[in-house]
């Protein structure tokens, strides 16, 4: 079972797990990565990429490419496959789950799962999810084509997913329950900029309409006065928010109100061997470069945990 025994595993292949499986091997210590679709995380759903250093502008999939192939040319070892959980253990190892795989073991990990676009939990929204619903402009936009869609939200994301939809649709319509955007000023004034983008401030979706195949309209209420309209379109694109995927651990680990890993300032959560980077940990902001900024420290910081930890444990009580 010693193949199955790693000094470092990092759980996800997004920018911070990318950046810290080349770290962790460009250390010399036999490195997993673990991820359950294609390397790339976020990156792959993202059209175009302006505000990493050394890019002027380079498309998620690209920038994705480039962080695999420079991660794995240093030693990691990457494996498809699903993590169920992580167990620290007594003798120093952490067990690590997975679907239809025997475990894997390792000295250090670092959680870089990314999370799930937050729901809105509204009437319709379950039911129309792939008939009109989405969660992914890059994905899902080229079957709009001509259609009036709408998107909900009013941070980074939305604004950059409503323009590039505008490609596809004959306009585009911002929703957002606030007066004003929590998007940078720069994406805010590009939008406003954009013809085929409009904004319907100070508004709350409270159902999604839709007939037998696909949406139809929304049931809308302002905020200020509670009166309710239907606003008829043709899709609708949810962008309000992340859940981090934090429920691989079966110890506490402390966290924020919203679920994101606490950590000190080298990445380490309040377990022991168990480091978090990128967007399951509670930061400012959450974007490549600070994801990439995370998982050079974890990996770095992990290396150090494992060169300095006690006595190799036991590898038998490993695997018991």
């Amino acid at each position: 079972m010693a193949d199955r025994q790693y000094e470092i595993a990092v759980v996800g292949a997004g920018p911070a797990g990318l950046t810290a499986a080349l770290y962790a091997g460009r250390a010399m210590k036999r490195t997993l990565l673990l991820e359950a679709g294609l390397p790339g995380g976020e990156l792959l759903n993202t059209e175009a990429i302006e505000d990493y250093p050394g890019f002027a502008s380079i498309t998620g999939p690209e920038l994705a490419s480039k962080m695999t192939e420079h991660a794995l040319s240093f030693g990691a070892e990457l494996v498809t496959a699903r993590v169920v959980s992580i167990t620290p253990q007594d003798d120093g190892w952490h067990r690590i789950e997975v679907e239809e795989q025997d475990p894997f073991f390792a000295r250090a990990v670092i959680l870089t799962a990314g999370g799930q676009p937050r729901k809105l939990g509204i009437p319709g929204e379950q039911e129309f999810a792939g008939r009109g619903v989405s969660y992914c402009a890059v994905c899902d936009g080229a079957f709009f084509r001509g259609e009036h869609l709408a998107v909900v939200g009013g941070g980074d994301a939305a604004l950059e997913e409503a323009a590039f939809l505008t490609r596809y649709a004959s306009k585009v319509t911002v929703i957002h329950r606030r007066g004003d955007f929590r998007a940078q000023t720069l994406l805010v004034e590009r939008a406003r900029q954009n013809p085929k983008l409009e904004f319907l401030m100070d508004s709350v979706v409270e159902e999604i309409v839709g007939d037998q195949n696909r949406v139809v309209s929304l049931r809308l209420r302002r905020v200020p006065d509670g009166m309710q309209s239907d606003f008829p379109v043709g899709g609708v694109f949810i962008f309000v928010g992340f859940i981090p995927n934090t429920g691989l651990l079966t110890v506490h680990a402390d966290h924020d109100p919203q679920g994101y890993y606490l950590t000190d300032a080298n990445m380490q959560t309040s377990v022991p061997g168990i480091f978090a980077a990128g967007d399951v940990r509670a930061q400012l902001t959450r974007q490549v470069t600070t994801a990439v900024g995370d998982g050079t420290t974890a990996a770095i910081a992990a290396t150090k945990y494992v060169e300095e930890g006690a006595a190799e444990p036991q590898l038998a009580g490993a695997i018991s």
